[in-house]
């Protein structure tokens, strides 16, 4: 009884110090940071990680391509480095104890370093002083953000919203009603994709206005029932914008079912591969891709980096590009250089 209460007191102490060190993330508005594409030109070459280096990787779920695909990023740096790469996911995005409970055995298996992908900002929390108490560092990477986590890697989750916000006020210069399809509630991505939205909507002071904002908690079929249900209550709308691409493709169907397919814009959020041949197909008008492959093999370097004591900053920023019919080949066509292409974004300050 005495050691319970001994490591439990430890716990919390390590968690209080945590706390005097570090403020409250926001990693869209964090200045302790460094873009992606900097890492090396400021850092230096990526240092060779021990022998029998292991990284333990909690995502939210693998029933969504996005979380999939990061850990194929993550899978494939660890492969050409020579690291062990241990990849799990909760059942669903709603089942936080579960991955909580993956995230704590990692921890107790002994990895080395810790990357995470909470599903809400809250329910990852306690392992900061496990992992801190173990001495292994935690990294979190997209999309909700536990606030006292000491390394963030992403993109800037309020810029999804603005670039579909401004691809409207671009090419709706006669104004109309738009819609939301939110994600999970207590999620920051969630919570800045809206807001960037509605923002950069409202600053405009134009004819567009956002009527309505609900609730899809990343779910493809709720998606397609709220979209029904918005289309009979207001025919006139022009648009949605839907924070992740499951609750896109759900809100195309309903668009199609109620043959306004071509009249009302349909964006999205992630940049999975049925977005994308939605996109060529002509049916999802657009995706702010996030490259998720991309951004997993970024998320592991910079994971590395602090596990060999490098100062790598509390935010690495992760590209992201709004993808329509126009410039899909660029981005992902036969033989595009991917990283050449964001890079050459960088520089023109897209």
């Amino acid at each position: 009884m005495k050691s319970l209460l001994l490591s439990g007191f430890m716990l919390l102490a390590a968690t209080v110090v945590q706390s005097q060190e570090l403020k409250p993330l926001n990693p869209d508005t964090e200045t302790d940071r460094i873009d992606w594409s900097q890492l090396a030109t400021k850092l230096g070459p990526m240092p060779k990680p021990a022998a029998g280096t292991r990284v333990g990787a909690v995502s939210k779920t693998l029933t969504n391509e996005y979380w999939r695909l990061l850990g194929e990023g993550y899978q494939s740096l660890g492969k050409k480095l020579g690291v062990k790469v241990a990849y799990q996911a909760a059942q669903n995005e709603g089942d936080q104890v579960g991955q909580l409970s993956i995230a704590e055995t990692m921890i107790a298996q002994g990895v080395n370093v810790l990357l995470v992908s909470p599903q809400t900002n809250a329910n990852l929390e306690p392992i900061l002083g496990e992992a801190k108490q173990a001495g292994i560092p935690v990294v979190n990477v997209n999309d909700a953000v536990i606030p006292l986590a000491p390394h963030y890697v992403g993109n800037v989750q309020r810029d999804n919203g603005v670039r579909v916000a401004r691809w409207f006020i671009a090419n709706r210069p006669s104004g109309g009603k738009l819609a939301v399809i939110e994600g999970q509630a207590g999620v920051f991505a969630a919570t800045q994709r809206t807001a960037g939205f509605k923002a950069t909507i409202a600053a405009e002071g134009g004819k567009l206005k956002v009527v309505a904002s609900v609730p899809g908690n990343w779910d493809r079929q709720l998606s397609y029932d709220a979209a029904t249900t918005l289309l009979q209550q207001h025919p006139d709308l022009v648009g949605f914008y839907c924070n992740n691409d499951t609750m896109a493709l759900g809100v195309v169907e309903a668009v199609k079912n109620a043959n306004l397919l071509g009249k009302v814009a349909v964006f999205g959020t992630d940049g999975i591969t049925d977005a994308h041949a939605s996109i060529r197909a002509g049916e999802l008008t657009g995706t702010v891709d996030s490259f998720p492959v991309l951004t997993g093999e970024v998320a592991m370097e910079a994971a590395l980096r602090i596990l060999a004591k490098e100062p790598v900053p509390r935010v690495v920023a992760t590209p992201q590009a709004l993808i329509t019919k126009d410039n899909i080949e660029r981005y992902k066509g036969k033989g595009a250089d991917l990283r050449a292409v964001l890079e050459e974004d960088v520089r023109s300050g897209k």
